[in-house]
């Protein structure tokens, strides 16, 4: 009876053992998550594989080639405003994150809306971040209109972007379609959207700005 309660014992404590080591290397090993939050840009509006030409899915890839823990979140719907994303950013802060890319704006421009509004609503969204996750990293992309808009109302939209990164103190990408914007060879046919290859451009482009910060930077999440 004693030698069957010391083999119990021992296999008891063999089992903690090898549990306590499978946690701690799943925490050492688990993902962090950076939830790219956006509109069409980021969903990949057009494209015929968003899942894999969209420019968040080749930031996963760079990543994956990185050997990088770290896994991506496409968080863009078409169509969407900083209006709209004002009111969903909630629901998409119900998975844990590490770090949100905020794409917003593009929408809101072409419609003539207020750059005073788009202003306020980058900055109540990165409150609710905040107030969330206070630890995330939180970078934000700027955005430019065509010529069409008047040199008055483009410069007025294109200055909230960086007026909101400067305050908030966040990490900031001055134009999300550099060398895209207005190449037709690397728009689709709206000249509003990249194509497949406009996509590679842009990731390039974000590549330089989230990377070094996906390289120094340990999970912050709630699980």
């Amino acid at each position: 009876m004693n030698l069957k309660k010391q083999y119990l014992g021992k296999l008891i404590a063999i089992s903690l053992l090898t549990w306590g080591l499978a946690n701690a290397l799943h925490a050492e090993t688990s993902e962090h998550a950076l939830i790219f939050f956006g509109d069409s840009l980021t969903a990949g509006y057009g494209l015929e594989e968003p899942d894999k030409e969209s420019y968040p899915a080749l930031i996963q890839d760079k990543i994956n080639h990185a050997h990088l823990p770290w896994k991506v979140i496409n968080a863009g719907l078409s169509g969407d405003t900083t209006s709209g994303g004002l009111k969903r950013i909630d629901w998409v802060m119900k998975q844990p994150f590490d770090m949100i890319f905020i794409e917003l704006g593009a929408n809101d421009g072409l419609r003539g809306i207020s750059p005073a509004l788009v202003k306020t609503n980058l900055h109540k969204i990165i409150a609710k971040v905040r107030s969330k996750q206070p630890k995330a990293l939180i970078a934000i992309a700027g955005m430019q209109l065509p010529f069409n808009y008047g040199e008055a109302y483009r410069k007025a939209f294109a200055d909230v972007f960086e007026e909101v990164a400067k305050t908030e103190k966040i990490t900031f990408e001055p134009f999300l379609l550099d060398g895209v914007g207005a190449v037709p060879s690397l728009n689709q046919a709206d000249g509003i959207h990249p194509n497949s290859d406009g996509t590679k451009v842009v990731a390039e482009g974000v590549w330089k700005v989230v990377a070094p910060l996906l390289k120094t930077t340990k999970s912050v999440s709630t699980q």
